[in-house]
């Protein structure tokens, strides 16, 4: 018993997720660069005041794995599987709004019995890519250990022959009472309640069993906790980084949720994200570096 407790980890978020070697096509340009929810939000949240732990599946070697993300080595937890998730993002118009997504390859699919025994977190975050990334009795089971956070994309995408189209939750109604904090975007939210207008999505998807509902769109975030609706403005200056921006918001937000109250946890995911959409790959700048933004572009609205 005194050596598990050694060897025990606690952590504020832990992410569980894969990777993914993306490629992105835009109007005069193509990028190869790895991507994914776990990382995009991993490096966000480490700009917080938090402990974060990741678990990630892919064929790269732990070297390579460990140099992506912005945490220490030790709380990388690496399996190896026969693929790497490999998606193509073929940008439509100027504003990288509309896309074409073909997967290339999917990673093994993530199972209870591999979350590490030790590991013990107050969030766990499962940031998916596509259907089929995690057995769904995963999130009754992590439910019984901590809060929990989804990520809707890994439950709206599908596959069919590479080509990604979306499609909605059969299970929602079973499995949204153990999430408690659900992400979507826009048009994810439409899918899942039928509702083009996001507040009004954002109440009916909290009715059915998340506490805090975010819903990103191009110009802004919103969150409802289920009595309030708060909102933030997305102020790039650019968007050569837009690839990744849902998942660096809501891993920022959820870092700053566990200290502060949810209009200022937004303020600040939106800062961060905004910063991040200016650069290709995950945020790795500092929380000073946020907090100088929200101090230059954000003043008006605080």
């Amino acid at each position: 018993m005194e050596e598990e407790k050694v060897d025990a980890k606690k952590y504020d978020i832990f992410i569980i997720g894969h990777i993914s070697w993306d490629e992105n096509i835009y109007h005069d340009q193509t990028e190869r660069i790895y991507g994914g929810a776990v990382l995009y939000a991993a490096c966000a949240a480490a700009t917080g005041q938090n402990k974060i732990g990741i678990l990630t599946k892919s064929s790269e070697d732990d070297e390579k794995i460990a140099s992506l993300f912005n945490i220490p080595k030790e709380d990388i937890y690496h399996i190896k599987s026969g693929k790497t998730t490999s998606i193509r993002n073929e940008y439509l118009t100027e504003d990288r709004e509309n896309r074409v997504s073909t997967v290339l390859s999917v990673a093994d699919p993530f199972r209870m019995e591999e979350i590490p025994p030790n590991v013990d977190a107050n969030i766990y975050y499962l940031a998916g890519l596509i259907q089929g990334d995690f057995e769904y009795d995963l999130t009754k089971s992590l439910s019984k250990k901590g809060e929990v956070a989804v990520d809707a994309q890994g439950l709206l995408r599908k596959s069919n022959n590479g080509h990604m189209f979306y499609e909605d939750w059969d299970k929602k109604y079973e499995y949204l009472p153990y999430i408690n904090f659900l992400k979507t975007d826009a048009n994810e939210s439409r899918i899942m309640t039928g509702i083009e207008n996001r507040e009004k999505a954002a109440e009916l998807l909290c009715t059915w069993g998340p506490k805090e509902v975010m819903i990103t769109y191009n110009t802004e975030v919103l969150v409802y906790d289920g009595h309030q609706y708060y909102k933030a403005p997305f102020k790039p200056r650019n968007l050569s980084g837009r690839t990744g921006r849902g998942d660096t918001c809501f891993g920022a937000y959820i870092s700053e949720r566990i200290h502060r109250e949810p209009d200022e946890a937004l303020y600040y995911a939106a800062a961060l994200t905004s910063l991040k959409m200016e650069t290709p790959g995950p945020f790795k700048g500092t929380r000073e570096d946020v907090l100088a933004y929200i101090n230059s572009y954000y003043k008006n609205y605080l």
